[in-house]
């Protein structure tokens, strides 16, 4: 393929999307990119400067100097960068600092599997596919509930849906490209699903366009 491939994952926290672009990165044999650690990662050092992220400036001067290599950062999948990244995410000047590299990293051929708030919107308004993974908040704050007690979190499952509750008004409501379909986008509701079964309804997704497209 002389041109890159792109593949757009958006949904809400724990709705699934990671995964299933983790999974359909290798199956396609692409490169992925979770625009979420670069806003965790914003976050993670907008604190670490000791500002609050929810001061624009110290933000986008954070995502300015962002150094990709630490993107691997297990301290990113916590609690704290998630909630960081949600502030820092709002900020229209950080979004701003970081497209370029998206958009970047999505042109390389084969191309990419991007997921995040609004990739199919704006990081990659023509991506080949584009999918919308969304699930019942109950169904996803169970899901991340069961993430945490495995690393040893004792937070509690109410805490886990009240969490996620502030995370999608802040993602839906913000001015600065909000949460939402693309208007071609695939719905893809995972709420009653296993990975398997919802891996298997993307990839039949996903060739069917290579297939449209070839």
């Amino acid at each position: 393929m002389d041109r890159a491939f792109v593949i757009a994952i958006d949904g809400p926290a724990a709705s699934g999307k990671g995964t299933l672009a983790r999974k359909l990165a290798a199956r396609f044999d692409l490169a992925h990119l979770d625009s979420g650690a670069l806003y965790r990662a914003v976050g993670r050092d907008t604190i670490a400067a000791g500002h609050d992220p929810g001061d624009a400036k110290a933000a986008a001067e954070a995502a300015r100097r962002l150094d990709p290599a630490t993107l691997g950062d297990p301290a990113l999948r916590g609690e704290v960068a998630g909630r960081a990244a949600s502030v820092v995410a709002a900020h229209p000047s950080v979004r701003a600092a970081l497209l370029d590299f998206q958009r970047a990293f999505a042109a390389r051929p084969p191309g990419a599997v991007l997921d995040g708030r609004d990739i199919g919107t704006v990081v990659c308004p023509n991506a080949d596919v584009k999918l919308f993974v969304v699930a019942d908040v109950a169904a996803r704050a169970e899901r991340r509930f069961k993430e945490l007690q495995d690393k040893g979190d004792q937070t509690s499952c109410d805490a886990v849906l009240a969490d996620l509750m502030n995370r999608d008004a802040r993602d839906s409501e913000r001015v600065a490209a909000p949460l939402k379909p693309a208007e071609d986008s695939v719905l893809l509701d995972t709420t009653e699903l296993d990975i398997d079964q919802a891996f298997a309804a993307a990839a039949a997704i996903v060739e069917a366009r290579r297939a449209a497209g070839s």
